[in-house]
């Protein structure tokens, strides 16, 4: 099943300090509306069943979010929408602005919350847009961005005490996250495997991964290709090398923690970063990505940690 996360604009109405898709400068990229159906059947064409709107603040855009969710809906294409809440002020304006989607063929919405949104958008507009969706019959589920501190305690309460769908979402240390403090870990050796479907940017950069990959600028290493003069089987194309790479393939199958135990580090450094840091450390300097390149199709795949 072929699944891509779709950057339509990188222009969002919140400034969330740890937001992972945005750097220190406002950065305002929109695909063309024409340009984005094009890319949208193309996508449908070479097998893609499932598109994700994400990126800045889709419902900035809402007759354009419409227009791509109804034709995705014709190509048989399931739809998700990734959005703030900052919409849903009222339960009349949650409805309101939900309809049109429903009606177009909207599967989810993925609501973002963590204390950093809600530091610019009231905890009720999350229970409205979620209310709006079991009214309306449209899934939901509340990603709740937390770096497990006590300090993210009450807003986990106020999704409970609501009865809400969610799920605590690692913070992401990239973007405006990049420079802010870890707190310490307290894990277990885990595998860290990363089912890393495709990102696809307003620019029309392709990355292989969804989450930071597309701040791995030494190596650019998640850098599939730009779709701009692409037809759907030269993105068919990229998609199936993607799936294909044997290295990309480790990073599904195997788990990050077994290759950077392969790539000599020590088990009690592995366990003190997170995954998105433990892959850059991996795949952005490019000796060990070299030495993991070289591995990936043999001596790799018999690794055991």
């Amino acid at each position: 099943m072929r699944n891509i996360a779709f950057g339509y604009s990188t222009r969002c109405d919140l400034r969330c300090g740890h937001c992972v898709a945005a750097g220190a400068l406002p950065d305002h990229r929109k695909m063309e509306l024409a340009q984005a159906k094009e890319i949208i059947c193309n996508l449908a064409a070479a097998g893609v069943n499932g598109i994700s709107f994400t990126a800045g603040e889709p419902m900035l855009y809402g007759d354009d979010l419409v227009h791509l969710v109804a034709l995705c809906r014709e190509l048989g294409i399931y739809t998700r929408v990734v959005t703030n809440s900052s919409w849903a002020r009222t339960a009349d304006q949650a409805r309101l602005r939900l309809e049109p989607l429903k009606q177009s063929g909207l599967r989810q919405l993925r609501l973002s919350s963590s204390r950093w949104h809600q530091a610019q958008v009231p905890r009720a507009n999350i229970l409205h847009a979620a209310q709006a969706c079991l009214q309306a019959g449209v899934d939901y589920f509340i990603s709740f961005v937390t770096d497990f501190s006590m300090e993210d305690d009450g807003h986990e309460q106020f999704l409970r005490d609501h009865s809400l769908r969610f799920f605590p979402e690692p913070i992401i240390y990239a973007g405006r996250a990049e420079e802010f403090n870890r707190p310490a870990l307290h894990t277990d050796y885990q595998d860290n495997r990363c089912a890393m479907n495709p990102y696809l940017a307003p620019d029309l950069n392709l990355y292989a991964c969804c989450d930071a990959g597309s701040h791995f600028r030494t190596t650019n290493f998640f850098l599939l290709g730009n779709l701009g003069s692409l037809d759907s089987q030269a993105i068919d194309r990229l998609l199936t090398a993607s799936e294909r790479h044997p290295l990309y393939n480790c990073i599904r199958f195997l788990g990050i923690s077994p290759l950077a135990s392969f790539a000599g580090f020590a088990a009690s450094e592995i366990v003190t970063h997170r995954k998105c840091e433990l892959c850059k450390k991996l795949f952005d300097v490019p000796e060990t990505l070299h030495r993991l390149q070289q591995a990936a199709g043999g001596e790799l795949q018999r690794w055991r940690r």
